[in-house]
């Protein structure tokens, strides 16, 4: 694709030098006489680069520039003047100019200015082409008015240094938020690091946090980083922060204060330049006053709070979560593509979720797996996902089940064993256990209730 040049200038002998110089390297060039042409041409022309001049009859170069910044907000503009000052020069690049030329031109820094320009022209579409990749790969999908309301947190908060602490129940997409705050900061091409603090016994948590020096406790066979250091630069995501034990949250506390670091082991600090974001599925408030967490620490974190909320809160996101996650899990190997009906995307949405967004994926793709015909039905949404047993307890307490008492035992039971068994992918023995009863019992209560995997169904 040939590069596109527009060259506005109200002298029909500088457009026309401007024109053979830029030609001769084989740019495309379009010319206008006046602020107006230029305007009328730069939608279906979209020029990557225009030289600009500032003085001209009628719409002048300024002007001009603001209104084609209006047009294209990433338009690299070089102005171009025979009565060039300074004024004149930082008054265009505040309102975007990428460079300023004093006439008469010449041709080799004309030409290296366009390179320049070409080249920031590179580097904003690749850090375009990231962003929507990143938002692709960790998309924060729905439109209901509490997703919103996170959004536009998220967009004030990201570019500054601010420390967040994003609150949310599990599986509502408190990591898809934190990486949405490092996407949109000064710090989006520093490193993105992740630290589980739950996923992490306590006796490790330090040295995964802090890194260690050989020999400073049985199994540190070398010198290790810690994730402060490996963040250095970027963000540090310390997701449910509420786990972390009392000792590593003083540790943490003095990083935050001081930016400094010692590794377990070691006599010596280092600074770091890290921005820690927070996140917790619990009461933190409710922590500090049982002792288990620290007051400090809480509103060093806690500057600005974010909360996630859960699905069961924006069930009419629900639609369109669906959609997006059979378009990712329908492109893997071996799943085929179905659609979803009207229906069964109805009884999705009427669906508590307990497990928010993560379940509610799963479940997608359980029934992109397991179902049988070419369009998912409400009928397979029943057969092959576990009872809704909020939905049908708040139904029963209401007194809207009709019928014996048996007959509502057996179906109480049956709800209850089929979730179990889900939560243990059909394993009976581990399900026998958790339920405290005999193996065999389980599969005679089983076969009384009529319950069958759904690959046997």
């Amino acid at each position: 694709m040939r590069v596109r040049v527009l060259v506005v200038d109200d002298e029909p002998g500088v457009r026309d030098a401007v024109r053979q110089v830029l030609e001769y390297e084989q740019y495309e060039v379009l010319t206008a006489g006046s602020g107006g042409e230029a305007l009328s041409l730069y939608p279906a022309f979209r020029p990557h680069v225009v030289f600009l001049d500032v003085k001209m009859a009628g719409l002048d170069g300024l002007e001009t520039l603001a209104r084609l910044r209006g047009l294209d907000p990433h338009a690299q503009v070089i102005m171009i003047s025979g009565h060039g000052t300074v004024a004149t020069a930082v008054q265009a690049t505040q309102q975007g100019a990428f460079d300023f030329l004093e006439k008469p031109l010449d041709a080799d820094r004309l030409l290296v200015t366009v390179r320049n320009a070409l080249g920031r022209t590179e580097l904003l579409s690749e850090n375009i082409r990231l962003r929507d990749e990143v938002d692709e790969r960790f998309p924060m999908v729905g439109d209901a008015a509490a997703l919103r309301a996170v959004r536009s947190l998220v967009d004030r908060v990201g570019p500054t240094p601010a420390r967040v602490l994003i609150m949310g129940e599990n599986g509502t997409g408190k990591e898809l938020v934190a990486r949405a705050i490092h996407e949109r900061s000064p710090r989006r091409a520093g490193p993105f690091v992740e630290v589980n603090c739950a996923a992490i016994p306590s006796e490790l948590i330090e040295s995964e946090l802090f890194g260690h020096i050989k020999g400073s406790f049985t199994g540190a066979v070398a010198d290790r980083p810690g994730k402060f250091e490996v963040a250095d630069g970027g963000t540090l995501f310390l997701d449910e922060i509420g786990d972390m034990s009392l000792a590593a949250q003083a540790k943490v506390l003095r990083v935050l204060e001081e930016g400094l670091v010692t590794r377990i082991g070691s006599a010596r600090t280092d600074k770091v330049d890290v921005r820690v974001l927070a996140a917790t599925n619990k009461d933190l408030e409710a922590e500090i006053a049982a002792g288990r967490f620290r007051e400090d620490l809480y509103y060093r974190l806690n500057v600005v709070p974010v909360r996630v909320p859960p699905l069961r809160e924006r069930l009419e996101d629900v639609p369109r979560l669906v959609e997006h996650f059979v378009q990712r899990t329908a492109g893997r190997a071996g799943v085929p593509a179905r659609r979803f009906s009207t229906e069964a995307v109805a009884a999705l949405a009427e669906r508590r979720w307990p497990g928010n967004v993560r379940e509610l994926r799963n479940a997608v793709e359980r029934l992109l797996i397991l179902a049988r015909g070419q369009e998912i039905r409400p009928d397979d949404i029943q057969r092959l996902l576990p009872p809704d047993i909020e939905r049908r307890g708040v139904a029963a307490g209401g007194g809207h089940f009709e019928g014996s008492y048996e007959a509502f035992r057996d179906q109480s039971e049956r709800a209850f064993l089929m979730t179990k068994l889900h939560q243990f992918d059909w394993n009976i023995s581990e399900a026998a256990r958790a339920l405290s009863m005999g193996r065999t019992r389980l599969y005679k209560r089983m076969q009384q209730l009529d319950l069958l995997r759904e690959s046997d169904a």
